[in-house]
């Protein structure tokens, strides 16, 4: 996510090393790659040029103190400037209402179906509501299976009309269902087209008046870049939308769309989408994608994942286990598949601070632990209950049964001898307060 951003930025920072202050001059040439920077991400020259001048501003108005180089002041600045860029402060989503209705709109082939069962998503697991799904696209092939496929996969229902192509008369049935049957979400699918036209505009206009929505979303595909703005500003003349969704920025992004969209339309991002899974959707907060672009990490989110999947009384459990040595390799593979549920590999790597730029010529992919798990699932029942028991000739039977070298089996076998007396010394040290640390972090940064 935004890797050449990210570069790009970190070698203008590199201009202003050994500087003992910053002037006009010195910062000139920073400023000049910044800008660069921001163009080759997609950003149009008007707020490219604008930003570099708030920086300027901001960096010449700035006394460098004594513990700080002019490298470290420019890469803070910049920092506050992008996340002022994108929003500065995060803007929940409003689900007040009974029910709440939610109008998802944009151009077709942007991921609005796929969206809308990752909001139901979101808000079953991590708001507790009971959300309802509307198949209001009554134009494009497939579109209603599509949402009832993934209506199904989440657990989550479908409101259709068989045969009908009344999008207004469908949306509107669908909050007397929702309120019939105890549903306090609705969210309605909306149709696309290939490009914005009069006939789209006054459909999605002729839904929203007559469903009255607490929020109406638009959705973007962030890989369009600063088409993806253009367009954004076309649907919010005509729909005065209450936020946007960015939509593939998982995938090679420029980072245009998500810079500048806020300050365009002056509608704030409320969502990300991050990846294929329904469960790949992230509350944005510009801060934090301030943080990852500038290469510094975002442990709060990652904690925060970690949260979702770790829940106290395993981890007391698992605590117990670990101080009287009972850590086995059941333990290890629950943990593995804890650590696959918050999200991928690579994603979870950016997130951990210096981790992505150390790794950003390491291909990990997303069945990074595949050959670990293969192995462990080579071994019996008690092996992997009792690690004692794995032996030369047990090994070599492991090896063959996971498609392996012995070499990889002795590996991981040493690797889990390591970390099981890692995990001893945390826990009988500084690890008895893990969760309350995790705790701390997050009332610390006011969530």
């Amino acid at each position: 996510m935004f890797e050449g951003l990210s570069e790009k930025l970190e070698r203008s920072f590199k201009i202003l090393k050994g500087h003992g202050y910053i002037t006009e001059i010195n910062i000139a040439e920073s400023l000049k790659e910044v800008r660069k920077a921001l163009l080759d991400a997609d950003v149009s020259f008007k707020i490219a040029k604008q930003f570099t001048e708030d920086v300027k501003r901001k960096a010449l108005g700035e006394n460098v103190l004594t513990s700080v180089s002019p490298g470290q002041l420019m890469v803070k600045i910049v920092h506050d400037e992008l996340a002022s860029l994108m929003g500065g402060d995060k803007i929940d989503l409003n689900d007040k209402g009974k029910p709440a209705i939610i109008l998802i709109a944009g151009l077709q082939g942007s991921g609005k179906t796929t969206f809308s069962a990752k909001l139901a998503n979101y808000l079953k697991t991590k708001r507790n509501k009971k959300p309802l799904l509307v198949a209001g696209d009554v134009y494009r092939p497939a579109a209603i299976n599509q949402l009832q496929v993934l209506g199904e996969q989440i657990g989550v229902e479908v409101f259709t009309k068989e045969g009908s192509k009344e999008p207004v008369k469908i949306s509107k049935e669908s909050i007397s269902f929702a309120n019939d049957n105890g549903y306090d979400v609705v969210i309605v699918d909306t149709a696309g087209r290939l490009a914005v036209d009069d006939e789209m505009m006054n459909e999605i206009s002729a839904i929203k008046k007559a469903i009255k929505p607490e929020e109406t979303l638009f959705v973007v595909d962030s890989m369009t870049g600063q088409d993806a703005v253009n367009t954004a500003k076309a649907f919010n003349d005509r729909l005065d939308y209450e936020g946007v969704v960015l939509t593939k920025l998982d995938g090679d992004t420029r980072g245009g769309a998500a810079l500048t969209v806020r300050s365009v339309v002056n509608k704030p991002i409320k969502f990300v989408g991050i990846g294929e899974k329904i469960d790949a959707i992230d509350v944005f907060y510009p801060t934090r994608m301030a943080d990852r672009i500038l290469g510094m990490g975002d442990v709060v989110s990652l904690v925060e994942r970690a949260q979702e999947q770790f829940d106290e009384e395993s981890a007391r459990k698992l605590q117990k286990k670990i101080a009287k040595n009972q850590f086995d390799f059941n333990d290890f593979l629950s943990q593995i598949k804890q650590i696959k549920k918050m999200g991928n590999v690579k994603d979870l790597v950016g997130m951990i601070p210096g981790m992505g730029k150390a790794l950003k010529n390491t291909e990990i992919e997303d069945d990074a632990f595949k050959g670990i798990e293969a192995i462990i699932f080579s071994m019996t029942p008690a092996e992997r209950s009792n690690p004692k028991l794995l032996n030369g000739s047990r090994r070599k039977r492991i090896a063959r049964g996971s498609g392996n070298d012995i070499q990889e089996v002795n590996r991981l076998i040493k690797q889990f001898a390591e970390t099981s007396k890692m995990m001893k010394m945390m826990t009988s040290g500084g690890g008895k307060n893990m969760m309350r640390m995790m705790k701390n972090m997050k009332s610390k940064h006011g969530m």
